[in-house]
């Protein structure tokens, strides 16, 4: 009978380790999410054309990675048209998200970007036809309630916080697409063919884009090029493998929740880099108190819903809310 005593506690320590290790590395996930917005700035190329180098070097590394690992990835050509559009939607969204930061800073851009539980607390229920829940819509109003307090900052972040909010809208319609097609394909496959359609549809989109929005440079410089590695490898690619092994050890109950400090993580990142915390006044912390609020009761509601322990679940059945769009 010793032997019990000495491979119980082995196993109770391996398992502890296995889950201090998941918890590590979907926190790191998230702040690397977090850093997408300073990244954002960082980089000198216009909007568009940063998402459209962002798309390059992520779908190429991916397609790279699948063969790499002889990843299936024969699907339905109906499916390949349906995902190619939600990638299309997908790229839109970045856009917008990297121009909210151009024309305001990472911390309003970010803040805006939570008000995309305000849009799909809306949306959901008219595409997925169910009851609206109240809570949630009221939750959402909060966080409105939290931007027009900084749209109050400064004049000329008004221009970058619509745009913010265009961002929040096109990426509300993302998780909610991905849902029927999260039933039937796996993640990795849906995130590669979605990046992919995202690439192709911003190509055939850029020149228009372009002669609208006039870019100061079409090449990245060398540094741009470093960000651009960094945002596209690290930011999306270990970002989501960081997520999905995580995903092996705990709940996506657990993941879901942790996401919603990417705001945060980018935020105190923002005050660090670029010490935007200088130039904001008291309307952007009531704002940002009201949005913290917000998150803050939704992540106990979702807590106390939670009649009893969510088991570790399948990858495939649980990664609607960490496929792209990660700003």
């Amino acid at each position: 009978m010793w032997y019990r005593c000495v491979v119980f506690p082995r196993k109770q320590w391996l398992k502890a380790n296995n889950l201090k290790k998941a918890f590590i590395q979907l926190h790191f996930a998230v702040l690397l999410a977090g850093l997408t917005g300073i990244l954002g700035k960082l980089i000198t190329l216009n909007e568009g054309l940063l998402v459209w180098y962002r798309l390059l070097l992520t779908a190429l590394s991916l397609w790279i990675l699948a063969l790499i690992r002889r990843q299936a990835i024969r699907i339905a050509p109906a499916d390949i048209w349906r995902i190619f559009g939600v990638g299309s939607i997908a790229a839109l969204h970045w856009v917008s998200f990297y121009g909210s930061i151009k024309y305001s800073n990472v911390s309003v851009g970010l803040l805006c970007f939570s008000a995309i539980g305000f849009f799909t607390a809306l949306i959901e229920p008219l595409l997925l036809r169910h009851r609206v829940d109240f809570v949630e819509l009221l939750l959402g109003l909060l966080v409105i309630a939290g931007i027009f307090f900084i749209f109050q900052v400064d004049p000329h972040f008004k221009t970058g916080i619509l745009v913010g909010l265009l961002s929040s809208l096109l990426g509300s319609l993302f998780p909610v697409l991905n849902k029927q097609l999260l039933k039937r394909i796996p993640p990795e496959t849906v995130t590669l063919y979605e990046l992919s359609g995202g690439f192709l549809f911003l190509s055939v989109l850029l020149p228009l884009y372009l002669y609208f929005v006039p870019a100061g440079h079409l090449l990245p410089g060398p540094w741009d090029w470093v960000w651009l590695l960094v945002l596209s490898l690290a930011c999306t690619v270990l970002a989501f493998n960081l997520s999905m092994s995580a995903l092996q050890k705990i709940s996506a109950f657990t993941v879901n929740l942790s996401y919603n400090l990417e705001p945060v993580y980018g935020i105190l990142l923002a005050f660090l880099v670029f010490r935007e915390d200088r130039y904001l006044n008291g309307s952007f912390y009531i704002g940002f108190f009201l949005i913290i609020l917000s998150i803050g009761l939704q992540m106990l509601r979702l807590w106390r819903k939670r009649v009893v322990a969510v088991k570790p679940e399948a990858v495939t059945a649980t990664s609607a809310s960490i496929t792209p769009p990660v700003p």
